[in-house]
């Protein structure tokens, strides 16, 4: 469903018309029907996927130009103002069949006035790993981007970090918004408190409006705590799946906690709270474990962004709530992923979270096979004694887990009779197994196995939340 683009308004000091590259080819190496649908563009036939999303024809009533919008951020700790979509724009605005703001944009679209001598460009490697993880994120309930599509597109690109020359693609994927904390961070910069009041109210009314408030100073607090609660909810997801992010800069976060913008991302292995998933995070800023803190951190920033319109103490409450809301999730979500109902006591569930994730990490049991074997709690413990790492769980170490999982009540049992539970092991997304996709793609154009990856995340969404 097609609208009047409502950034429209804000464009004058949030973004730069520009225009996309001309590739030299087209070819659709995947397309989200079932987003398609969602947004009323299921109708588009190849010819139009590649119309409107390898050359950014505007769609009907949409965006006459792409828009690369402007902001800031914090780069691992370092403040930098020369950000801005430098291989991306916001194609479109469209409307879900709930009646949702939703934008398309896109990655390796070509230069902007923010590419800093960047080529514009991205890698088909890069593209289908974005496709990839954003779908298994969504089959692990995690609120994210979702890749839309991806076409090759014929060009050569060179690369430091993998073999060169290196085949092309853009991306476009669907997100509920694209305003960044970044976004606010530059705004505070300029010391733009007219615009930056603008944007307070195109958030509060398009994406949170139940911080709608006539006095601008409460109506900013209202829409920086409806941020914390969302950011602390994405990554309070994050984390019972076991996500590395990768690179949480405050141009990576937006305002409705969707999960956009991962760089080298990895889903563990096995529970290591230091894990690093960027090669050059030599710090290990953003090591698993320490993504909670980050994300604190990083509304912090939003927060002395918004100083412009309302005083520190009331900005304070406003991100109070972080810690509860991030833990509630975590609980929650753990206990989603094992499809088995918390006790409804924070003592009780915080106890369990702390032996099974201490028991994982200790162990070092196989993070998605853990959360497969137990789904269904106390009903599948006949499967999990048929598991690969069915050892494990007969040691005296993993008793105080097992007391836990067998004593919750399973969540819609008649789920373990899809065919994903009656696997040994279940779909996962490691490295290696990445690597394995991309090999055949690189060396025989052969997608096969990257479609048969896809499939089996899909069934894996379909069994748990369908």
């Amino acid at each position: 469903m097609t609208v009047s683009p409502p950034i429209l308004a804000l464009a004058d000091f949030l973004a730069d018309p520009v225009d996309p590259a001309d590739f030299p080819e087209h070819h659709v190496r995947f397309w989200n029907a079932r987003w398609a649908g969602e947004v009323g563009l299921g109708a588009l036939d190849a010819a139009g996927q590649v119309a409107h999303f390898g050359r950014f024809a505007p769609l009907p009533d949409n965006l006459p130009r792409p828009l690369a919008l402007r902001y800031h951020g914090h780069q691992f700790g370092v403040y930098n103002p020369q950000l801005g979509d430098g291989r991306g724009f916001l194609f479109a605005q469209l409307r879900d069949s709930g009646g949702r703001l939703l934008d398309l944009g896109t990655k390796g679209s070509g230069q902007t006035p923010w590419s800093r001598q960047g080529d514009g460009r991205l890698t088909l490697k890069g593209g289908v790993r974005e496709v990839l993880a954003s779908s298994y994120l969504e089959a692990l309930g995690v609120n994210t981007s979702k890749s839309f599509a991806l076409i090759e597109t014929g060009e050569q690109l060179a690369r430091n970090d993998e073999p060169s020359p290196t085949r092309s693609s853009v991306l476009t994927r669907l997100s509920h918004s694209h305003i960044r904390f970044g976004t606010f961070q530059r705004l505070a910069y300029l010391e733009d408190r007219e615009s930056m009041a603008r944007l307070v109210d195109y958030c509060v009314t398009q994406f949170h409006p139940q911080a709608e408030d006539a006095d601008m100073g409460r109506k900013a607090c209202g829409l920086l705590a409806a941020v914390t609660e969302a950011t602390a909810r994405m990554i309070g997801q994050w984390m019972p799946a076991g996500f590395v992010h990768g690179v949480m800069n405050t141009d990576n976060f937006n305002i409705t906690g969707e999960t956009f913008d991962f760089g080298p991302w990895r889903f563990l292995s096995k529970s290591d709270p230091n894990f690093v998933a960027a090669y050059f995070d030599q710090q290990g800023l953003y090591r698993f474990g320490r993504q909670p803190v980050q994300g604190a951190w990083a509304l912090q920033q939003l927060a002395s962004a918004l100083l412009l319109l309302a005083d520190a103490d009331d900005l304070a409450k406003a991100l109070a709530p972080y810690q509860e809301v991030y833990r509630d999730s975590f609980v929650a979500h753990t206990h989603a992923l094992l499809g088995i109902a918390p006790a409804g006591s924070v003592e009780d569930d915080t106890g369990f979270l702390q032996d099974l994730y201490a028991w994982m990490t200790e162990s070092e049991a196989s993070w998605p096979q853990v959360f497969h074997d137990w789904f269904g709690g106390a009903a599948s413990e006949a499967r999990a004694k048929a598991s690969p790492q069915a050892a494990l769980y007969e040691a005296a170490a993993f008793s105080p887990v097992r007391a836990h999982l067998l004593a919750r009540e399973p969540v819609r049992p008649e789920r373990l009779e899809q065919a994903i539970f009656q696997r040994q092991t279940p779909p996962s997304l490691l490295i290696e197994e990445v690597e394995a996709l991309w090999t055949p793609i690189a060396e025989a154009d052969d997608w096969t196995a990257f479609e048969a990856k896809l499939a089996d995340i899909e069934a894996l969404r379909l069994a748990r939340w369908g």
